[in-house]
């Protein structure tokens, strides 16, 4: 059976290519609602089309990000299983007319094409050759949202909810690596912004008088940066920085915009202890923080290990290689795995290139992924 799915995986390989091609001509950037919503609607069509209605469906508004669309689909007796699959990408509209769709042998390109449309043409074709060869499927519970380039933050409630009571998540971001791995740790990420409040006056007439914020702000970087530890997985980064009015003014406010990242809940405790002991130099000046952890640690749980070792079997018996890796980026399987769920990210394309120019899947890719998504989904059946 295996041989067979990766066959008929190929022999549909040229339909994914096509719905792949309208999929990622229906450009839907996370910041246009308009947008966003013709892009929901194409992906409607395109599940119906594949794999037939919803056994049950909901709608929560985004208000002013992407719809979140949660898609039930009946099975075995098994537990259901969790699909997640983000139709909004970083690309402004009309980059499709700078970077449009193209096939150049087994390179596929266009915006969003990797993260991650062809993840989820992927997923909808796995599932409609898994059931035309008579393969039992576990219940499916596949989440549509439109917002997690930005953080989630009208879906990661919905994605919560939808995650209870399943036997694990297939995150179909894109996968690392030109073998495909799948991404079994993530890092937690922490978003902060630092604000230093001083006193201004005249730099070279009254220099006593004031208080900076910049000087404040300063110092806090270097303490913020001293705080990184990359043996432990933890990067520190204040990436920008403003503040001051002129250079012959003491600066009376300054900020800086902070990027954590860390692989540990320890690490999350301490750079909270680092960011708690931020103190002012000068008596005048203050120094505030706001910000918080935009995605939990996903570490590797024994639930996540279970589950990649379902797939890793159904690999093996398909003679695909299916290594796994920890990575410093974070997605929506984060808010699973902090439920204690077990979560596999990376199902999705295999190419290169997330945000950036020479992004890119492959269409070999495309085969192998869908027959493995196939096979995982039977298994967990």
């Amino acid at each position: 059976m295996t041989g067979e799915l990766l066959e008929a995986a190929r022999a549909a390989l040229p339909e994914m290519l096509d719905d792949l091609r309208r999929y990622v001509e229906v450009e839907t950037p996370s910041d246009d609602k308009e947008a966003l919503t013709r892009g929901l609607s194409f992906v409607d069509g395109l599940v119906a089309s594949r794999v037939g209605a919803a056994d049950t469906t909901s709608t929560v508004d985004g208000g002013a990000h992407g719809d979140v669309r949660v898609l039930d689909f009946a099975g075995t007796d098994a537990p259901p299983v969790l699909l997640l699959a983000h139709y909004d990408t970083v690309w402004p509209l009309g980059t499709l007319a700078e970077i449009p769709f193209a096939v150049d042998g087994d390179r596929i390109t266009g915006p969003g094409v990797f993260d991650m449309k062809a993840g989820l043409v992927q997923l909808l074709w796995a599932i409609r050759i898994a059931r035309a060869a008579g393969l039992p499927l576990p219940p499916l519970r596949l989440v549509l949202n439109g917002d997690e380039e930005i953080g989630s933050p009208a879906s990661r409630e919905v994605i919560e909810r939808a995650a209870i009571g399943t036997r694990g998540a297939l995150v179909f971001e894109a996968a690392a690596g030109p073998e495909g791995a799948v991404k079994t740790a993530r890092k937690g990420v922490g978003l902060f912004t630092v604000h230093a409040e001083g006193v201004e006056s005249h730099a070279g007439l009254d220099p006593t008088r004031g208080a900076s914020a910049i000087d404040e702000l300063a110092r806090a970087v270097l303490t913020l940066h001293a705080a990184q530890d990359l043996s432990a997985g933890t990067s520190v980064n204040v990436g920008v920085i403003e503040g001051g009015t002129r250079s012959n003014v003491i600066a009376g406010r300054a900020s800086g915009e902070l990027d954590v990242r860390v692989s540990t809940l320890a690490e999350i405790n301490r750079v909270e202890g680092v960011l708690a002991g931020l103190t002012p130099h000068h008596p005048k000046a203050s120094l505030t923080v706001e910000g918080g952890w935009n995605r939990p640690v996903m570490e590797r749980t024994p639930a996540t290990a279970a589950l990649y070792a379902v797939a890793r079997a159904a690999a093996e018996a398909l003679d695909l290689p299916l290594p796994e890796v920890s990575v410093g980026g974070a997605s929506d399987g984060n808010f699973v795995a902090a439920l204690g769920i077990g979560v596999l990210d990376g199902f999705g394309a295999v190419g290169d290139g997330a945000h950036a120019r020479h992004e890119h899947a492959t269409a070999s890719g495309m085969v192998r992924r869908t027959a493995l998504t196939a096979a995982v989904l039977r298994a967990l059946a």
